[in-house]
């Protein structure tokens, strides 16, 4: 199962600490989904309103909602790093984060610049302060498992983006005067997608493949290195493209390297399981893995012939990489933190994980899925197209929500009527 370095089921926060942010990132799925209706393909252009505000959706109102619960849930249980108070924590974080990302939203959409300033405000205060929280306990961790020093150059890289991001919005909020604005939103959209993103991905991958799919481990060098040796190249590239703004092709150009080995790895991995059934699961990490590759040659393709397509793609396809797995991973971790939080509480018909999502609910969503794929990849050349992504993105959020409200009903019922054991006195 897990790593026992570091391993304490016994600090996990209460499950509705984890299902709050869940929630909340699969209203703003839904939420994208009804934009790309609305905007058609615009959404995909980066220079436009539409492009900016559905960047944000996805990266801010998606990605890091989920993020942040699966940090709350697997920081104390893999790392055990003791967070105080979750609950209050939690909601500290979240209600500022979701006025900080709808003040954003409304600032690319009308151009008001109050609301970059608000925007920057709430973000700031919200992120800044949990980000500081979390790098500190877990740099005073004596030992370290693969996964807990990813997500410490994960939070590190988190860190960056938020700092990088203020700047952005405070310049269109007119507090700065923006000279480096181009350079350094450039190494914002590098740190966020590469080094927080896909790096946190990857840290949370070196457990939950090996735990739910039976697989040997990643390599040791990919394990031990792998997300320092991310962020020392965003970094560099960072630090050099102020003189030498070139310098972006040979650090993303590594950097595909790197993310192509560890998606090729982590596919093979997949195939070397020792429970050999394929659920829906598996395909879900087989097409984000697989797009992320896809996304990387199309970067590298890129260098020597730029074409608006090819960026339009790159954007596709590392959204689908992302959205893949993480459903992949909610699929898994749902079910599983349902039956452990009651079945930790003593019920003794606490449900089984596959009573809780059953695995023809999640085929179900893989064929939702595959659906909304196929419209996304013809968009670039049929325009139309992007609506019915769209619509084919809120009916994919829409029934992940009702699975999540499906567990939380059962996982009320179990707490009201389930059968408890009593322990001796």
């Amino acid at each position: 199962m897990f790593d026992q370095n570091g391993l304490s089921l016994d600090q996990a926060p209460p499950i509705s600490v984890v299902m709050r942010f869940f929630f909340v990132g699969t209203l703003f799925g839904v939420l994208g989904g009804i934009l790309m209706m609305w905007a058609g393909s615009a959404t995909f252009d980066p220079a436009s309103s539409y492009g900016r505000v559905m960047t944000h959706i996805m990266t801010l109102g998606v990605m890091l909602s989920f993020m942040l619960g699966a940090l709350f849930q697997m920081l104390p249980v893999i790392a055990g790093v003791v967070i105080e108070a979750p609950t209050r924590l939690a909601a500290a974080v979240q209600y500022p984060l979701v006025l900080g990302t709808l003040a954003l939203l409304s600032g690319f959409w009308s151009t008001l610049s109050w609301l970059f300033v608000v925007a920057g405000l709430l973000l700031g205060l919200s992120l800044l302060p949990l980000v500081g929280l979390l790098l500190r306990r877990l740099l005073r961790l004596p030992h370290h498992s693969a996964s807990s020093r990813g997500m410490l150059a994960a939070l590190f890289s988190l860190l960056t983006v938020v700092g990088l991001g203020l700047y952005l919005v405070g310049t269109l909020g007119g507090v700065f005067d923006g000279m480096y604005y181009t350079t350094l939103r450039s190494a914002h959209y590098s740190f966020g997608l590469f080094g927080w993103i896909a790096l946190l991905i990857i840290a949370i991958s070196f457990q939950a493949i090996e735990m739910f799919y039976v697989t040997p481990p990643h390599p040791g060098w990919m394990q031990k290195y792998l997300g320092w040796i991310l962020v020392g190249l965003l970094g560099t590239s960072t630090l050099l493209s102020l003189i030498f703004p070139a310098v972006w092709y040979l650090g993303d150009g590594l950097i595909a390297l790197l993310l192509i080995a560890y998606a090729a790895v982590t596919l093979y991995r997949l195939t070397q399981r020792k429970r050999p059934l394929t659920d829906a699961t598996v395909w879900f990490w087989r097409i984000g893995l697989s797009s992320l590759i896809i996304t990387l040659l199309l970067l590298l393709v890129s260098f020597w012939k730029p074409l608006p397509q090819l960026g339009q793609l790159q954007y596709v396809f590392f959204t689908i990489f992302a959205i893949s797995v993480l459903l992949a991973m909610l699929y898994k971790i749902i079910p599983f933190l349902t039956w452990f939080h009651l079945n930790s509480q003593g019920y003794l018909t606490a449900p089984m994980m596959h009573e809780v999502i059953h695995p023809k609910t999640a085929r179900i969503h893989l064929y939702i899925h595959l659906g909304t794929l196929s419209m996304l990849l013809m968009a670039p050349w049929w325009a139309d197209a992007t609506q019915f992504a769209g619509a084919g993105v809120a009916v994919s959020f829409g029934w992940l929500l009702y699975q999540l409200l499906h567990a939380r009903r059962l996982y009320l019922h179990t707490e009201e009527f389930g059968e408890r054991f009593e322990f001796g006195v």
